[in-house]
């Protein structure tokens, strides 16, 4: 029986990589060796007890690879193919699918999960040495000989996530856009609303190293919560309230914020994972009178959002590798979940190398 590495998790802050069986392709599945994978914050929300998944799980959902093995029905790939797959492995014959919602993928049914995350949340996940894809002809995306496993790891996640919110508020050329906060994700929705067309983009953080990413990414104007009152200053500086703002922590306090920077008829696009209980104030609601839209968005995945990403990381229009900020070996991750977890030493994103 061949054996693996993986990252297991088996409860509350309680993680162990051990050597366990190594996955094998069936139909219609592949085995890709991974090269290259990321801790996401999801991933702090399943360690710490606050998003449910079952014990013993290999967590993790950011993976590059090669693809060690390929099952019957998978056809226009090759083993040693360097790939990128999206955390969201949509099947493309579900209802959800086939009717262009392809985050929502239902796999058939019969899944907890909500839609088609499935990495690290109902099957093994990335943070080991292989992993098995599901409806793999809908998911390997071919990774372009010129781009290195780092231009690209951030795109099955992070960057489809945060451009998808940037997307999910239908923003115009000329809106005025402010992102909350500027961690990774948000930094991505950040450079995806300067790629939409936004004419001022406003990132939100209170830390001073974001704040100074934000502006990397594309950020127009940098307010410290810390320092300011974000709702008045949002309001000064786009004449009457932006067109679009985007959450991207998942806190209370931040969605209100955001509610409370909107126009009239503005919309808020939510990207954040939220714990607890999240109440909208009437008053920040307009009452239900002013128009606005909530819209909440699960990052887009499948091998033609991977594809587009890829090509436009390829062309030069975004450049996400300063975002990496830390790497560390698979045997050494709980460090990493601790640097991580603590926002210590600037770290925006910690890549793991099997």
């Amino acid at each position: 029986m061949e054996k693996m590495r993986a990252n297991i998790f088996y409860g509350k802050n309680d993680i162990r990589v051990e050597e366990v069986e190594r996955p094998h392709a069936g139909v219609g599945e592949a085995v890709i060796r991974i090269t290259l994978t990321t801790i996401c914050g999801t991933d702090l929300h399943i360690l710490r007890g606050e998003y449910p998944v079952k014990p013993g799980l290999i967590i993790g959902h950011e993976p590059v690879g090669v693809i060690a093995e390929l099952g019957a029905g998978v056809i226009g790939y090759a083993i040693g193919d360097r790939v990128l797959v999206g955390a969201i492995t949509p099947c493309g014959q579900c209802r959800a699918c086939l009717s262009g919602q392809l985050s929502q993928c239902g796999h058939g049914g019969g899944y907890e999960a909500i839609g088609g995350w499935r990495f690290g949340n109902t099957i093994n996940g990335a943070q080991a040495e292989y992993l098995l894809v599901p409806n793999a002809q809908a998911n390997l995306a071919k990774i372009p000989d010129e781009l290195s496993d780092e231009q690209v790891v951030l795109l099955a996640d992070i960057a489809s996530t945060g451009f998808g919110g940037a997307e999910s508020g239908s923003i115009c050329i000329g809106d005025a856009v402010v992102v909350f906060a500027q961690g990774p994700i948000g930094l991505c929705a950040t450079a995806g609303a300067k790629l939409m067309g936004a004419t001022l983009v406003i990132g939100i953080d209170g830390d001073d190293s974001r704040l100074a990413m934000g502006k990397r990414m594309g950020a127009d104007v940098t307010l410290d919560y810390r320092a300011v009152d974000v709702p008045a200053e949002v309001q000064r500086l786009t004449g009457g309230g932006a067109d679009v703002a985007i959450e991207a922590l998942g806190t209370q306090e931040t969605f209100e914020s955001a509610l409370r920077c909107l126009r009239p008829g503005g919309t808020l696009s939510s990207l954040g994972v939220y714990s607890g209980k999240l109440q909208i104030p009437y008053e920040a609601f307009a009452a239900g009178l002013g128009d606005q839209r909530i819209v909440t968005t699960l990052c887009p995945g499948g091998k033609e959002r991977m594809r587009r990403l890829m090509e436009v990381v390829k062309h030069g229009r975004v450049d996400f590798t300063p975002l990496l900020t830390h790497t560390f070996p698979l045997e050494n991750i709980s460090d990493a979940y601790e640097l991580f977890g603590g926002r210590t030493d600037g770290v925006l994103k910690v890549a793991i190398k099997p």
